[in-house]
């Protein structure tokens, strides 16, 4: 089962790691969003996107945002999910949201965080049924 995110605890994180905590979303972002995609051609490894954001000194992390946006957009148009935004979407809010206190930037990570988040329950759901998107275990079956 993937696990859901949360903007506030990304956001905090963010704040009382000075940034670190970025590099750990987009490792687990990375992986899952291969996980929901499959193999399209365009999968990162999840440790090669954090060594590119790190050696760009985050330049790379603006072109993640572009292109798993994309691959997001894609997903949900195939499989009749609402997302609205696209990868140029992510990329203006945080491009241009930076000019406005940086507070764009945080609207286009929430905007990124909701529909991964709108992907992975339909993912959970498909694959696990109703359990997907609660605390509770499947029955186990009886034994015989």
């Amino acid at each position: 089962m993937i696990q859901q995110r949360n903007f506030v605890t990304f956001l905090l994180l963010n704040l009382i790691t000075c940034g670190i905590y970025s590099f750990f979303f987009i490792y687990t972002a990375t992986r899952d969003i291969n996980t929901l995609v499959g193999n399209d051609g365009r999968n990162v490894e999840p440790s090669t996107a954090v060594l590119l954001t790190i050696v760009t000194c985050g330049f790379y992390s603006y072109y993640w945002y572009y292109d798993q946006g994309n691959r997001i957009k894609a997903l949900a148009d195939r499989n009749n999910i609402p997302c609205p935004e696209n990868g140029t979407s992510y990329l203006m809010w945080i491009l241009l949201g930076a000019l406005i206190c940086g507070i764009g930037s945080w609207i286009g990570i929430y905007l990124f965080i909701k529909n991964l988040n709108n992907l992975i329950a339909a993912y959970n759901a498909s694959m696990y049924g109703a359990y997907g998107n609660s605390n509770q275990q499947p029955p186990v079956p009886p034994q015989a």
